[in-house]
């Protein structure tokens, strides 16, 4: 495993002298790297591990670098990680392909050392400042994320690709392999419709799905909601709770344990049983079943 604190570099080339000069140039920069010399090994690696950035050759027997790309890119945990590509072909066909299947650069062979560092240095910067917001917005109980004219989802906060994952059949297109909106959220996203849509979600729940606004020429911003949303925001507003700590007492009312609230809310049971012990210190009580108690309560109260 890779030691923490340490970028990640995953390359990806059926050529032993190729991955040997990388890994000893990169190595050098103290950073740690993975080897895989197929794209469907890249792609089990990935699986495992997910690496800071890619170096991924263009041309290899089997899975070339293009569609082991689109793969990756397909995956909504993964597509945040910058591809750069390592190519002896040079013509501008083959440099627009790289580019269209996600990559975000690319190399021509013979490599050099020192320019293949530069790019790996300028991407992981990029990367690192665009995932810091996403998780910012993450943290704030934002699920956003953007697609194209299209429907092909371009990025997603971590909480939106749990929620997207769950929106079950139809999200991925099996000619290309990309991220997509189900049919009836890019019928909807078509239409131009102010307001929001509302699909079916895993665990019985249902998510509205809100248009927010254009990102840049040619994405659209999207948010999106639980219905359980409202529910929440009272919690908070009512017991004086943060937005996370309301999100587990609001399931933990609907009788879902601890491993079960971690699932939905994309947290380790440990963080949760640590959300449940401020919950109790704030409203005074001593397990789950007063705890839920007060959240009937105070919703009723409110209603009232």
């Amino acid at each position: 495993m890779p030691e923490p604190g340490r970028d990640v570099v995953l390359v990806v080339d059926d050529s032993p002298e190729t991955l040997s000069f990388l890994t000893a140039a990169i190595e050098a920069t103290g950073a740690t790297v993975l080897v895989a010399v197929s794209g469907g090994a890249a792609l089990a690696v990935v699986r495992e591990i997910t690496p800071d950035i890619i170096l991924l050759d263009a041309v290899m027997p089997g899975l070339d670098g293009f569609e082991t790309c689109r793969r990756l890119k397909a995956d909504a945990a993964l597509a945040h990680v910058p591809v750069i590509f390592m190519t002896g072909l040079s013509e501008t066909e083959h440099v627009v392909r790289g580019l269209g299947a996600g990559g975000v650069d690319y190399v021509t062979k013979p490599i050099s050392a020192g320019e293949i560092l530069a790019r790996i240095r300028v991407h992981l910067a990029n990367a690192r400042a665009s995932q810091s917001a996403r998780l910012a917005l993450d943290s704030a109980g934002r699920f956003l994320f953007a697609v194209d004219a299209d429907g092909v989802i371009r990025w997603c906060t971590p909480q939106a690709a749990r929620l997207l994952r769950n929106l079950g059949p139809g999200s991925l297109d099996p000619a290309g392999g990309d991220t997509m909106l189900p049919p009836a959220a890019s019928a909807w996203l078509r239409s131009d419709a102010d307001g929001p849509l509302t699909l079916p979600g895993g665990d019985g729940r249902r998510l509205q799905l809100s248009r927010i606004g254009g990102v840049g020429s040619d994405e659209v911003l999207l948010r999106l909601n639980v219905e359980a949303g409202d529910e929440i925001e009272r919690l908070r507003r009512l017991l004086g709770l943060t937005h996370r700590e309301a999100e587990v007492l609001l399931w933990v009312s609907r009788g879902k344990a601890s491993r079960d609230i971690g699932e939905i809310l994309s947290l380790s049971p440990r963080t949760v049983t640590k959300h449940l012990e401020q919950i109790y210190a704030k409203l005074g009580v001593e397990n789950r079943t007063s705890a839920s108690a007060l959240v009937v309560r105070a919703l009723q109260d409110e209603r009232a």
